[in-house]
């Protein structure tokens, strides 16, 4: 975790003390359990949770000191659990936990609780960035601006529809994300191997009921890292998204094209050289955090593979991947959305764009009058690029409406008026309104 790219709510998840929070909680309700079926003495839960209500300071420290002995975390917090209970109790009741479980029930099960209160923050993040494209699409609806392919002019399109595109995107990236919480949010508290030997299930179903998880159908000794591989892979797919939006307003933002750019804030230097510069550090900071993310899927997926019923091959893996992904993709969609928010739109400069290559942003409408006329589609493609090149070739210095005009050929299937009604902008418009209606209205 790096404090330059966290926020506290997201990082509070992953910090030890609150780990530890879940840890009791997970072993206190098992325990709450045990003494209804008369495994333990009832008392023994009693005697947990009252000193719970204490709200006792967690000592991390201490607990890690206990770890440095026993060289085992969950017998380190055990350990000192022990001896805070029997402090304020003057009875060792907390003896009674842990009765048939193992660690892994206590790791995996505190980890779903992790990964699943981190997705609820990242479903409140996308609901924040999805209301900012919403609110700027609709602003931008019928905002004249060229559309790309290969990076080149292509046809026109209108900024809101760009924004509208991108909504589509993280609204089928919070779908996502809520199917994966659902798959990671599982309880498993079945025991050494998993069979359930030594503890009831209905010890599981209370703990996942009390936690709001799930009970896991069959785990080994772990919760099969499948669901986790997806959880991941997820959080890649979304870091991609916030990628591909970002790209898209840095290309906006090059001084040749200008469409769109960041927010520049009173004060803000661009360059410690160069004064005149006002560079998109923001979104090209999304890319970089949006590897970072995605960096977190192959170990995920290369955790899946556990030996037999247990290993703890991927323990290393998810103490780094759980905060690190979780954290950087919190602070990424938050800061995506400053950016939506904030961006300068400037529609002059998307019209002068449009405008700068003579009219060819057209051709296609030219093209397909013709074949209407009775021209071949060979024969009329010819036609429309042999004009089209000369305009391409003029660097948009020359008309390519004039150039038809002018062009025999042409002329003698469309008119001058036929020609001319092909040149208007607002044709390629007229279904913005459908487009918007299945993104927003859906």
């Amino acid at each position: 975790m790096v404090p330059r790219y966290s926020r506290p709510a997201m990082s509070a998840i992953w910090e030890a003390e609150s780990r530890f929070r879940i840890w009791f909680e997970i072993e206190a309700h098992a325990t709450e359990k045990l003494g209804e079926l008369g495994v333990v003495p009832v008392e023994a839960a009693r005697a947990l949770w009252a000193w719970w209500a204490t709200e006792p300071a967690i000592d991390v420290p201490a607990i890690d000191a206990i770890e440095a002995v026993t060289k085992h975390d969950v017998i380190a917090f055990l350990t000192w659990v022990s001896e805070q209970v029997a402090a304020h109790s003057g009875e060792d009741w907390a003896r009674f936990m842990h009765q048939g479980m193992t660690s892994s029930d206590v790791l995996d099960t505190a980890l779903a609780v992790q990964l699943a209160r981190a997705s609820d923050i990242l479903i409140e993040d996308i609901d924040l960035l999805l209301a900012a494209l919403k609110t700027r699409a609709e602003e931008h609806k019928y905002t004249p601006t060229i559309g790309r392919s290969h990076g080149i002019h292509a046809e026109p399109v209108t900024f809101g529809l760009k924004l509208a595109q991108a909504y589509a995107e993280f609204d089928r990236c919070k779908a996502r994300l809520q199917t994966a919480r659902a798959e990671i949010a599982t309880c498993a508290i079945s025991g050494a191997v998993g069979t359930f030997a030594n503890v009831d299930p209905r010890v599981e179903a209370h703990v996942a009921e009390k936690l709001g998880l799930t009970a896991e159908p069959i785990s080994t000794q772990v919760i099969p890292r499948d669901r986790h591989a997806m959880f991941f892979a997820v959080l890649g797919v979304i870091a991609s998204s916030v990628e591909r939006l970002a790209i898209e307003v840095r290309h906006l933002q090059r001084t040749e094209v200008l469409e769109a750019e960041e927010y520049f804030s009173p004060g803000q230097k661009g360059s410690s050289a160069m004064p005149h510069k006002r560079n998109p550090v923001l979104t090209e900071n999304l890319t970089g955090l949006a590897r970072m993310v995605r960096s977190a899927v192959v170990p995920a997926m290369e955790n899946v593979a556990l030996w037999h019923e247990r290993d703890i091959s991927h323990s290393s893996v998810e103490r780094f991947i759980g905060p690190d992904a979780t954290i950087t993709l919190d602070f990424a969609l938050a800061r995506l959305t400053g950016v939506i928010d904030k961006l300068l739109v400037y529609p002059a400069r998307m019209q002068k764009n449009l405008d700068r290559m003579g009219g060819l942003v057209h051709s296609q409408r030219v093209l397909l009058a013709l074949t209407q006329a009775g021209v071949s589609r060979e024969d009329a493609y010819r036609l429309v690029q042999r004009n089209a090149m000369k305009v391409w070739e003029s660097d948009g210095a020359l008309s390519l409406l004039d150039l038809l005009k002018a062009d025999s050929e042409v002329t003698s299937a469309l008119s001058a008026a036929q020609l001319e009604e092909r040149f208007d902008l607002a044709y390629h418009f007229a279904q913005v309104d459908t487009i918007f209606a299945r993104v927003f209205d859906s």
